[in-house]
């Protein structure tokens, strides 16, 4: 018999970013890893010495945890280099969890770092030759999304200005967080107008290209009573493989999500109306209706409509994206960890202007390649528990 992870066993207690948007010449990834393990050690008063499991995956570094803990000087008990694109981190997340509960380690670190916008996408990530795409010289990843969005439009009556409602909302959150690489409003008709990437998305529709990294310390629930900081507890998660390549996607109009997010609502005992914030991966605009969709918060193909009307913009019915998201925040190849320190720095009350009110209970959700890999993680306070 397998014993699962308890439903609030482990903590977050340390969450940072690296330096984001574009870093000095001749940073490396690992430089912006090591900088964020040190300002998520700090953030809760861990040192170094402390760490003893170590997770960590970049498209950059062949063997990331190897060289992490080279570069941090430590030789952790245990490590995880699972990398399945931008939802890795969530995978990590309840990785650490199993590890943690297990005994194999006491205090935990993710992270990732990436220098892709210094050194150019394609030397970031170069693509693997697939003779039943690449001789169709598809754009990639925009193409692949295009088709998803193509399809979801067919079927659903999806628009491109629901598709732009996306783009907009996450700009108004981006305006409300400093650290926002966006500083400047953006319109649905500036989305429309903007530069076609891959029909039907224009480059508003695609998120940014960027550098930067982030780092979290997890423990379990009892040491983190120990420290002097608010623990996020995590109380659900999921993790779906449906597909590497996006002409091996069985239906493009649903992902991984809808087996990934009942895992994680079951563990956690909660539904997404639940959720006081939901973070969801915007690759591109159509991934968070995708997503809506196959995680419950509305039926498939009612996802355009419901993100319409300024629902998931500050002042709406769903706090969605509250960083800026991929969008206009920080995009730096793979963005879930980002995603999961938003999630943990709104149950700690730490956001500011985009502060979502007595927030109990946040979802991030992570995607990975072309909506090939889907990890949910729902985290809640201590009122949560």
């Amino acid at each position: 018999m397998i014993n699962k992870p308890k439903r609030g066993s482990v903590a977050i207690v340390g969450a940072a970013e690296s330096d984001l948007g574009r870093v000095p010449d001749h940073t490396t990834p690992v430089d912006l890893m090591g900088q964020a393990v040190i300002r998520a050690l700090n953030d809760c008063g861990l040192k170094l010495s402390d760490v003893d499991g170590l997770f960590a995956a970049t498209s950059q570094v062949r063997m990331a945890p190897m060289a992490l803990a080279e570069y941090l000087g430590i030789k952790p008990k245990y490590f995880d280099g699972t990398n399945i694109g931008g939802s890795s981190f969530m995978s990590h997340l309840a990785h650490a969890h199993a590890a943690i509960e297990a005994g194999l380690c006491s205090v935990a670190v993710i992270a990732y770092g990436s220098t892709q916008r210094s050194v150019s996408r394609a030397a970031a990530a170069p693509r693997e030759y697939n003779p039943w795409e690449t001789p169709y010289r598809p754009i990639l990843p925009p193409s692949a999304y295009a088709l998803a969005a193509s399809r979801h439009m067919h079927l659903y009556g999806t628009t491109r200005e629901q598709l732009a409602e996306v783009a907009v909302a996450a700009r108004k959150w981006a305006l409300l967080n400093p650290k926002a690489w966006e500083k400047e409003p953006l319109t649905i008709e500036d989305v429309l107008s903007a530069r076609m990437v891959s029909d039907p998305l224009t480059v508003r529709d695609c998120c940014l290209v960027t550098d930067g990294g982030g780092a979290l310390v997890v423990v379990s629930a009892e040491r983190a009573r120990d420290l002097d900081v608010k623990p996020v507890y995590v109380l659900g998660h999921g993790e779906a493989l449906t597909h590497q390549s996006i002409s091996c996607m069985e239906d493009l109009t649903v992902t991984g999500a809808a087996i990934s997010g009942p895992q994680a609502f079951g563990m956690a005992g909660a539904t997404p109306a639940d959720m006081d914030v939901t973070i969801l991966y915007d690759a591109f605009t159509i991934t968070p209706i995708l997503f809506l969709e196959d995680l419950g918060y509305c039926r498939k193909g009612e996802g355009g409509a419901f993100v319409s009307g300024g629902r998931i913009a500050p002042g709406g019915e769903l706090a969605l994206n509250t960083n800026g998201g991929g969008l206009s925040y920080c995009h730096p190849g793979m963005y879930g960890l980002l995603g999961m320190i938003e999630a943990v720095r709104q149950l700690r009350g730490e956001c500011g202007d985009r502060q979502v009110p007595n927030a109990k209970l946040a979802l991030a959700h992570g995607n990975g390649a072309v909506l090939s890999s889907q990890c949910t993680a729902i985290f809640g306070t201590a009122d949560a528990l």
